[in-house]
């Protein structure tokens, strides 16, 4: 089960329409992915909320930014404070 839902991100994206329900669906696996990967370990269930939060940033972000490069501003790979979010999380490996 998905540690956000389609309305969760429609919702943080103050979208009224369901014309990219498809395209958030895939930001939305893609930033699980990315914060499974990061904190090393599936997302665990119940989901805590900073890495809930983690989640609806980034697939707000990818969603918002989808090119790898942006002119006239600063291209980020991850919105500031994603990774602060996460860490909390993260199953180091000695």
């Amino acid at each position: 089960m998905s540690a956000v839902s389609v309305a969760e991100l429609k919702a943080q994206l103050n979208l009224d329409h369901d014309l990219d329900d498809a395209i958030l669906s895939s930001k939305i696996d893609a930033a699980e992915a990315y914060a499974s990967g990061y904190i090393g370990a599936p997302i665990p269930t119940p989901c805590p909320a900073t890495i809930k939060q983690a989640v609806l940033m980034l697939a707000s972000f990818w969603y918002e930014v989808r090119e790898a490069a942006q002119v006239g501003s600063n291209p980020y790979a991850v919105p500031f404070g994603t990774h602060d979010l996460l860490q909390a999380h993260r199953a180091w490996a000695v």
